[in-house]
């Protein structure tokens, strides 16, 4: 895999960090909120720029205020990026003066000896530009005026960047694998991401709803690219009383969607939680690829594994019946036990979910099938089924063509999915079925 170069964004709470961020992939990613300290982890994302491959990375604001129990860590990442970062990016308000703070942290960056554009953000006019002439004492690479939200000046800062990094042909770059890391809040998602990395790229915390943004993390695995996303913990939105922590919950329902497989957390020692069976509930009706992984299996004695493994996968048939076409994993994230085969799973439910059965298969399926147990309909006769097809995959979708306009009773459906996902082999992944007259 080549590596990409990587920009990182840097500065204070609330001088739109995030809101360049987004503004320079041209999509909302980063949460953006008028509360201060909205970012806590370093968010990921490939960016196309003029032709070339970037990482862009937005970190969390230097902040030493009290309000935020994880300060200390918040800027132990945002420095690490930077160490890591090919061209830095410090975003100043423009609306007030430099802070002191703000002139120590350029001071430091300038040490580290890399590209250093200063951004001077929230200039929404040309009068503004004139009242800034402060920042000028600061010697950066070069300075930018920009409006971030308005997009003033930031084809400038965008024709910098990509003259100043080295050009990785797009082709070259093969698109990852999105895996979204769900979950309630404490079940250990963010360790797991941080296993898979084998690197402490996201704040861990006792504290609930630490990560707030929709963090996304990269890594190969047997030649194959990854993007691991952790998500918020999910959790009834009228127990969540921070605003901050409401806006990511209601973004990572959002962006289940745009995943290409999902990883259910739960912990072993206290599942399925009502909590639990409601994401899953979320997953399946998502109509994504679906793995399940239970963790903290290092607290498990080893005399004790085999029946509680056997426990644990009845009770997800029988509690959660409506994912237990979803693969079981056991692992522990402070040991690493099991945790790279959720990557080795992740690419085989994948596969399922895009596999297109042919129609001459699955019309001798049928058949076998209404000779052993007859369809049963709403109506209770008179319906008769023509043939079978898939139209879809991801999920696999298929379709009963009949001779009337009717519905299948929801248990024999159920029953008629179970069997279809038993001769091809469809686990993984949920399925669906239509009925149509024609």
């Amino acid at each position: 895999m080549i590596k990409l170069p990587k920009v990182v964004i840097l500065g204070f709470p609330n001088v739109g960090k995030s809101t360049l961020f987004n503004q320079l992939l041209r999509k909302r990613i980063a949460l953006v909120h008028n509360l201060p300290g909205m970012t806590r982890d370093c968010v990921s994302a490939l960016w196309s720029l003029q032709g070339k491959k970037l990482f862009l990375i937005d970190t969390g604001g230097f902040s030493d205020t009290e309000r935020e129990p994880l300060a200390e860590k918040i800027k132990e990442k945002a420095w690490q990026a930077a160490l890591q970062a090919n061209l830095l990016i410090l975003v100043l308000d423009g609306r007030r003066d430099l802070l002191p703070a703000e002139e120590d942290l350029y001071q430091n960056l300038k040490k580290l000896g890399k590209p250093l554009f200063i951004v001077v953000n929230k200039i929404d006019t040309a009068e503004m530009e004139t009242k800034v002439g402060h920042y000028f004492r600061l010697y950066g690479d070069e300075i930018f005026l920009v409006s971030a939200e308005h997009r003033r000046n930031l084809e400038l800062l965008e024709e910098a960047i990509s003259a100043r990094l080295p050009a990785v042909p797009q082709e070259e770059i093969s698109e990852p694998l999105r895996l979204a890391i769900i979950g309630r809040v404490n079940v250990g998602k963010s360790s797991l991401i941080n296993r898979l990395c084998g690197e402490e790229r996201l704040i861990v915390s006792e504290i609930p709803g630490t990560t707030r943004d929709l963090v996304e993390s990269f890594v190969i695995r047997s030649g194959r690219f990854f993007s691991l996303i952790d998500t918020a913990g999910l959790r009834q939105i009228s127990r969540v009383k921070d605003e901050r922590e409401k806006a990511s919950v209601i973004v990572t329902r959002k962006r289940i969607r745009q995943a290409d497989v999902l990883c259910l957390v739960m912990d072993i020692m206290e599942f399925p939680t009502r909590q639990d069976m409601a994401i899953a509930s979320l997953a399946s009706e998502s109509g994504k690829p679906l793995i399940i992984a239970l963790n903290k299996w290092d607290l498990i004695p080893n005399e004790k594994r085999d029946e509680v493994a056997r426990l644990s996968k009845e009770a997800i048939t029988q509690r959660m019946d409506f994912v237990s076409y979803a693969p079981v994993i056991f692992v522990s994230a402070k040991t690493g036990k099991g945790v790279v085969n959720l990557l080795d799973e992740a690419l085989k439910v994948d596969q399922q979910a895009r596999r297109q059965i042919d129609t001459h298969s699955l019309n001798e399926f049928l058949e076998k099938l209404k000779l052993s147990h007859p369809p049963l309909w709403q109506s209770r006769g008179g319906v008769r089924i023509k043939y079978i097809t898939q139209i879809g995959i991801k999920p696999p979708t298929f379709i009963l063509f009949v001779n009337k306009r009717d519905k299948l009773l929801p248990a024999y459906e159920k029953f008629f999915l179970s069997q279809l996902r038993k001769e091809f082999n469809l686990w993984g992944t949920p399925l669906r079925l239509k009925v149509r007259e024609g």
